[in-house]
């Protein structure tokens, strides 16, 4: 009798389990999906397409722009000038050098300001991406041009500090010397350079600190600073970030995350944060940098040579080591920057993913995170072909990433039901 009960127990235990398991069975990943990139218009997706598509455009002539200033530098004559007047007082090679840097980046930087004005703050504009008035953006550029005149000058002084003292191995040097830079320039840049564009104040107690206090405990990470900064002043996009190291740790949301979202679209893309701080991806993108430096370099090491010898010597340069020479370093080094970026896309791409795969496990939300992931469609191509994202992504495109999110509920939420998400409102130019 007591196994013919027990036997009658598994029946209706089988019995009632049964719908849950035709749902989860019939859990259509593909149609989930598709669900979810429905809640964009035609408009509003042909919008994103456009302005990412154009922003390929924009990077190969933005390299072009460049070179093209470089050039123009080169003939105009101003940075040997200085060179021999600093030499002729007795200047020594590295304050020399310092001083032609400083020039170089100023010239640089102001006769691109009109490429730029159009690329970032007109275009944007029209795209409905950008929030600030020209004054306000002008400004922060301002701030911007004032730290790269003093951090680009400081890092091709110690650059060309290392071209002279090895000349035969200086690609490899400074490969490690770019290295180190980048190491410190990610520690500083969250707690010294960010505040200087943004206010942080601390995250206010509520539900959303709760949840992210509970998934950084769960993962080890330091709660001690928990912050939300106004980036609405520039843009509406939803970000946050996890930085810094051991006192410096800190969480940080932008207050459009906090604002335009719900709790499981904010935990599960401060969960994809999370994941990169705990995979350590800061320190595999500073080693990918170095290596793509050392075969930049390397190249350059064995052209630059080639295009000196070509017709810059005639404008009173004398080899790579020269402090006029710059023009000619930084033109090839954007060239070369550009060739690259395949390669740099591609590592990029697969630290993203690996931090999407984190924080769906961390946070739980796949709807969530498939919801912030058409969120960021604004600017992100939805759906390209898979030869365009491998190329030309740093971030896996907004269906792979909608389709994992659903591919993981079905594999880890029982009775896993499709969502019918509210179509998203367009973003409208200005």
């Amino acid at each position: 009798m007591a196994r013919a009960n027990f036997w009658v127990a598994i029946a209706v235990g089988c019995a009632a389990l049964a719908p849950t398991w035709a749902r989860a069975a019939a859990f259509d990943v593909n149609h989930a999906t598709a669900l979810y990139l429905a809640v964009l218009s035609p408009a509003a997706r042909a919008r994103s397409d456009a302005y990412f598509d154009g922003g390929l455009w924009l990077d190969a002539a933005s390299t072009l722009i460049t070179v093209l200033l470089c050039w123009v530098i080169l003939r105009v004559g101003l940075l040997v000038s200085l060179r021999d007047a600093m030499r002729r007082r007795g200047w020594r090679p590295w304050v020399v050098m310092l001083a032609v840097a400083a020039l170089f980046v100023l010239l640089l930087s102001l006769l691109q300001l009109p490429w730029s004005i159009y690329v970032d703050f007109l275009r944007e504009r029209r795209f409905g991406l950008m929030n600030q008035t020209f004054g306000g953006w002008l400004g922060q550029q301002a701030i911007a041009l004032a730290l790269t005149l003093v951090a680009g000058s400081l890092v091709l002084t110690v650059i060309n500090a290392v071209i002279r003292a090895f000349p035969r191995h200086w690609w490899l040097i400074g490969a490690g010397v770019v290295g180190v830079l980048a190491a410190f320039f990610s520690l500083i840049t969250p707690v010294f350079i960010m505040p200087l564009f943004n206010t942080y104040t601390d995250l206010a107690p509520g539900p959303l600190r709760t949840r992210i206090v509970a998934m950084a405990d769960a993962n080890h990470i330091p709660t001690n600073h928990i912050v939300v900064f106004d980036a609405s002043r520039q843009s509406d996009r939803i970000s946050a970030n996890v930085s810094g190291v051991g006192p410096t740790v800190q969480i940080s949301l932008t207050d459009n995350l906090v604002n335009r979202t719900s709790l499981p679209e904010a935990a599960a893309v401060v969960g994809h944060e999370m994941g990169h701080y705990v995979l350590g991806h800061v320190w595999t993108g500073i080693a990918v940098i170095t290596l793509l430096s050392a075969a930049q370099f390397w190249l350059l090491a064995r052209w630059a040579p080639g295009v000196l010898a070509a017709g810059a010597w005639r404008r009173g340069v004398r080899g790579i080591d020269d402090p006029a020479a710059l023009p000619v370093l930084v033109g090839l080094m954007s060239a070369l920057t550009l060739l690259f970026l395949p390669l740099s896309n591609t590592s990029t791409r697969y630290t993203e993913s690996a931090a999407d795969a984190f924080g769906l496990n961390a946070a739980r939300e796949p709807d969530g995170f498939a919801l912030a992931a058409m969120k960021l469609s604004t600017y992100r191509k939805i759906a390209p072909p898979w030869w365009e994202e491998a190329l030309f992504y740093d971030h896996p495109s907004g269906h792979t990433r909608v389709y994992r999110a659903m591919q993981w509920k079905k594999d880890h939420v029982p009775g896993a039901i499709e969502v019918v998400p509210a179509p998203l409102p367009d973003v409208k130019g200005r």
